[in-house]
This record gives structure tokens, C-alpha cells and sequence, in this order.
């Protein structure tokens, strides 16, 4: 939101904030949902890159494709191993699980 926006709604009474400020989300909390997102939307490139399908990844993983759907679309009833899991099972290295829990943008 500009600044122009923001200010406008605040001299309104509007109080302007972001998602974690509306759930009350502690920092803690808002970097594991942030590595969460991170790493689902890692799978999903990796996954495409070796050009599997949810039902392959699904059967190198010895799980469901409607599981793998849920990892991807960064469900929160999937824990980080399972997604570690998944990056696991495309071929993703340490270095590149690692890459995707700081943050940062690589190629999958």
C-alpha cells in the first residue's frame, strides 16, 4: 500500500496493518508460516522442473497426490518434514532445501 493510502485510512481511524498483525501472529510464529510458504512453493518449482506430476511426486514419496496438492498449496495441516520430504524426493540438495528456508530466490 503507498504511503498516501495508508495515511489517508489512518487519519480516518482505520488502523492499516498486514495478515500477521490481524491473526497476532508472534514473530516465531510468522517465520514458521514465511518458511512454510517458502518451501511449498519450492516443491511445486521442483516438482515442474523434473516435469513429475502431483501423482508422481506423490508415489516417490509413498504418499496420496491430493497430499502433494495440500503441500503445495502451503495447507497448514503439513508439517515441514513432509515438506522436506517432498524436495527430497525431486532430487532438491541440502544446499537448496537450505536456500529455501532463508528465503532466497534460486532456481529449483
Amino acid at each position: 500500500m503507498d504511503r498516501a493510502k495508508k495515511k489517508k485510512l489512518e487519519q480516518r481511524g482505520w488502523t492499516v496493518g498486514d495478515a500477521a498483525d490481524f491473526l497476532e501472529l508472534t514473530e516465531t510464529e510468522l517465520r514458521l508460516v514465511e518458511m512454510k510458504l517458502s518451501l511449498s512453493a519450492r516443491l511445486r518449482k521442483a516438482r515442474e522442473k523434473k516435469r513429475l506430476t502431483q501423482a508422481e511426486l506423490a508415489d516417490r514419496m509413498g504418499s496420496s497426490q491430493s497430499r502433494v496438492a495440500k503441500m503445495e498449496a502451503g495447507d497448514p495441516s503439513v508439517s515441514l518434514d513432509l515438506l522436506v520430504q517432498g524436495l527430497l524426493a525431486t532430487g532438491a540438495s541440502k544446499r537448496e532445501i537450505a536456500s529455501a528456508l532463508a528465503g532466497k530466490r534460486t532456481a529449483a
